[in-house]
This record gives structure tokens, sequence and C-alpha cells, in this order.
């Protein structure tokens, strides 16, 4: 796709990143009649585009209905794998959770779609709307002026200055906009490292995911076409290096040990590929005329999938700010609502994932005795275990339109 010529010199709202938080935000922002543009440093529908590579990525149910609402669900349907149930687990220790769809009476827990699939239908989307694609162009500076923002942008051997109301930084983990606007970050390392990849097992996954908590941090087990399962294993770095030198035979060996045998043997392993893991947090949502939203806001550990999800919801929120017309774009009100609303949720979820991981990657005798006894509590009490699924599907923030799979519209 290429970016239509005689563009404007001024958009109400500038989007930074094109990975799945930035074009999923321009996908909801269609129907509501403002001057959009999203930029991004690698050519639209690119394959060098990270966030559109063979990971897969979790989708709560509650993320189900926000592409609903979008009217991005109908098609991507297709492409996604339903979570039907959730089996946790410690390792060495008795003791699992059970989470099912059918107690929660609907379709899935969740669902598993490809990164590049979900790339293909976003842009599916924008084709042809009035959204404006710049591309490949990054951010060299950012000034502020008494009534928007104006921001350079360097393409191929020139640069461009732009104007906007409202800049939306949907630029990763290591945003660049946040970092010209002056914001700061708080960076705890976890000492892990995920290694991804494919793998087939020898029994059916039966649409069941699997997160296994081992003293090297968790596993998950998450189904995928083909009977496929998407793996993200935990390490401690200085393992990292032995297990992606393993031919594919030790490797699944090896993988074998770690989870076990409740989905028999697995007998397949794609291509991996190992991502440090830590948790980045900003110590603000917002900038002068500037939102932060998905992993520019914050990244966390893969544990439990709520990352996209959380991002997710950052849009819901800042969309349905935008769609009642009672704050002008950027305005500081605007940018306080905003931040206000999504903290909690936030906050919720960050405590929620690092306890996760601290709690479960820690080898001490007593406290998997204590953890075991906690897995088997919430099996066994239905209000405990509701509490937890209801955080995992992302229904514990449900008070925006796209948050309950309706359509935003102009008012």
């Amino acid at each position: 796709m290429s970016a239509a010529k005689n563009k404007p010199e001024q958009y109400d709202i500038l989007i930074v990143g094109g990975g799945m938080v930035g074009a999923s935000l321009a996908v909801a922002l269609k129907p509501l009649g403002y001057s959009v543009a999203l930029v991004d440093a690698y050519s639209f529908g690119a394959q060098q585009q990270p966030s559109y590579d063979d990971r897969s990525i979790a989708l709560s149910y509650g993320s189900s209905l926000i592409y609903q609402g979008m009217g991005v669900w109908e098609n991507l349907r297709s492409g996604v794998t339903a979570i039907k149930q959730i089996h946790v687990s410690d390792k060495g220790h008795l003791g699992a959770t059970r989470l099912s769809a059918a107690q929660e009476k609907l379709p899935a827990l969740g669902y598993l779609v490809e990164s590049r699939v979900l790339g293909h239908y976003l842009y599916q989307a924008l084709e042809n709307s009035s959204i404006e694609l710049i591309s490949p162009a990054t951010v060299t500076s950012i000034t502020t002026l008494p009534d928007a923002l104006e921001v350079t942008l360097e393409k191929a051997d020139k640069t461009e200055q732009i104007r906007c109301q409202l800049l939306v930084a949907a630029d990763g983990t290591r945003s660049r906009v946040r970092e010209l606007m002056g914001g700061t970050v708080d960076i705890e390392p976890y000492q892990q490292t995920a290694i991804v990849a494919n793998v087939t097992p020898q029994k059916p996954h039966e649409n069941q995911a699997f997160e296994r908590f081992t003293a090297n941090g968790p596993i998950a087990l998450l189904p995928l076409t083909e009977n496929r399962c998407s793996l993200v294993w935990t390490h401690r770095p200085e393992d990292v290096d032995n297990t992606l030198q393993l031919s594919d035979d030790a490797f699944l060996q090896a993988l074998q040990q770690a989870f076990g045998y409740r989905l028999g043997r697995f007998v397949k392993t794609g291509k991996r590929s190992a991502f440090p893991l830590a948790l980045n947090k900003a110590k603000s949502l917002t900038a002068t005329r500037t939102v932060l939203i998905g992993n520019a806001a914050q990244t966390l550990h893969p544990v439990a999938g709520q990352g996209l999800n959380l991002g997710l919801r950052d849009i819901a929120q800042l969309v349905e700010l935008l769609a009642t017309r009672e704050y002008t774009p950027g305005s500081g009100d605007m940018l306080k609502t905003y931040e206000n609303c999504r903290q909690p949720d936030r906050n919720t979820v960050i405590k929620y994932t690092d306890s996760l991981v601290k709690l479960f990657s820690n080898d001490s005798h007593w406290l998997g005795h204590a953890r075991a006894g906690g897995l088997m509590l919430v099996d066994r009490v239905p209000v405990l275990r509701n509490v937890l699924t209801r955080q995992s599907m992302g229904f514990r923030h449900r008070k925006t339109r796209l948050g309950r799979g309706l359509p935003v519209v102009k008012p």
C-alpha cells in the first residue's frame, strides 16, 4: 500500500508504530471521522516488520470482543484457534488448576493467532480507508508548538515535518516517541529468557492450553492449527545458548523432561527464537499532547499472555474518549482522563503477572507446598476459579463500548 499524494500538513491524530497495537488503533479510529496518519519504520505488510513474524499471540475472550467491535473479528476468526481449557500446574508438586470455557458458558477462554495472520487482517481493514499510511519512516524529532506537535520524519534520503493534535506512541518497548517526549521507564530484568517455537505433540491438544511452572520459570503450550502448539519456554540466561544449539531431537527430549507427557511425546519442532524478559513500566502514560499505549507504556512477562490484551484495552479506552467529542484530541483534560481510566487495570495486570513470575520461579521447598495447596484450592472453589478465569479473559474491565463488543460511532 502506498500513501496518498498531497498529504495534509496536519492530522488530528498521528500514530507512530504500525505493529499490532498501532494498526489496531488505526482500525478502531476509522469510523470516527478524524484525520489520522499511521507511521512505521517498515513498509506496511513487509515480512521484516517484527510484530508480524511467526510468533503466536494469545487473545483473551475480551480482546475478541474488542476486535468484534472494530469489525475485524468476522474475518480474523477464520485464522484463530480457540482455547477452551487451561491447565495450570507446578512441576514437582501435586495440585493443579483447570479453567474451562464450558464452566463460563462461553465458546472459548481466548484464542491463539499467529502474528502474521493478525497483521494480514489488520492491514486488510486499512486498505482503501481514510487512514494515511506513511512508511518506511522514522521519527527524528518532536517540537511542541502552542496548539500542536510538529513531528519530523526521516523518509529515505529526505525529511518531512507534519503536525498533529494528538500523538500516540505505539512504537514498542524502546519507544523513540517516549524518549523524545522526555518519558522515563522503570526496568526490572527477570533474569529469564523465553525460547519460542512451534511444536507438535503426539496426542491431540483438543484446544487445551498449558501453563507449567518450573524453577527456571514457566512453560506455556498454547493450541494452534494442525495440532501444533505454540511454545514459550522460560530459561535462565546462561542456559539459553545450549538449548538453542541442541538438535531437534535433543530439544524435544529436553522439553519432554521439563513439561511431562500430558500431550504424549513431542514429535516435531519448528524454528527457535529467544527473547530476554523484563518488566518495563513507563512512569507516566501521557506527555504533552501524547499518549503511550501497548509496549510503549508497559512490557510484561509473557506469563498468562496479558501483554497485547492490555494494549487492546488501552485502545478501547482511548477510542471511547475520542468518540464522545467531549475532549479536544491531545488536550490536558483528555490526557488526564485517559491516565485515570487506565491506571487501575494497568496496575492490576502488572501486579498479577509480576507476582506470578516471582511466586512460581522460586524453588523454596515450603513455598512449593504452599503453591500446590493454592492451585488445588482455586481448582475446587468456584468463586476463586471464577476470579482467575475472568482475569485471564480480560473481563474485569469491560466499561468501554469496544470492550463489550459494540462498535464506536460518531455522537
